[in-house]
């Protein structure tokens, strides 16, 4: 006859602990996300936004409840990190005053959005018409997304057929 070991109560109790959210054992911190684009709406966090896809661009599509005024929306490229941009929607009534900015880059209930790496967010657009806020974020891979060599592969019908569009 074969006796097997008592298995340890000690694990089991670390890993009940753990599952449980760590009474008395090592908590686990939640690192923030990074994400390398990013789309930043001047609305909660909870706004209704309509998202819509094609081939050729992202739209996002918000009514405005508070309004912007007449003058319009722009949409502002921010680099925070090499390699992390962020595109933030503004109101162009308030203009470009940077003692605005500090306090909206702390913001946290603002609607935010993880761009796919297929998007040209310096190209990001930004208009105001009736009462809603339309964002459009084009797609295709840039000249400095690609290869290095100059040659970004077409993202309409061609897109996979093998398709280059060279720029000289």
């Amino acid at each position: 006859m074969r006796v097997h070991p008592a298995p340890r109560k000690r694990t089991i109790a670390v890993q009940r602990c753990a599952a449980a959210g760590a009474v008395g054992g090592k908590k686990l911190r939640r690192l923030p996300h990074i994400f390398a684009k990013v789309l930043e709406l001047p609305f909660a966090a909870d706004a209704d936004v309509s998202v819509e896809e094609d081939a050729a661009a992202l739209r996002f599509v918000a009514v405005a409840v508070d309004g912007f005024s007449p003058a319009g929306a722009r949409a502002h490229t921010v680099e925070i990190h090499p390699g992390v941009t962020k595109v933030v929607v503004r109101d162009l009534s308030v203009g470009d005053s940077d003692a605005d900015d500090g306090a909206a880059a702390f913001e946290l209930d603002r609607w935010r959005f993880r761009l796919p790496p297929c998007t040209r967010p310096a190209m990001a657009t930004a208009t105001y018409a009736e009462g809603e806020l339309i964002v459009t974020v084009p797609k295709g891979a840039g000249p400095d997304d690609g290869d290095g060599d100059g040659a970004a592969v077409l993202g309409g019908a061609g897109a996979g057929t093998g398709s280059v569009l060279l720029l000289v």
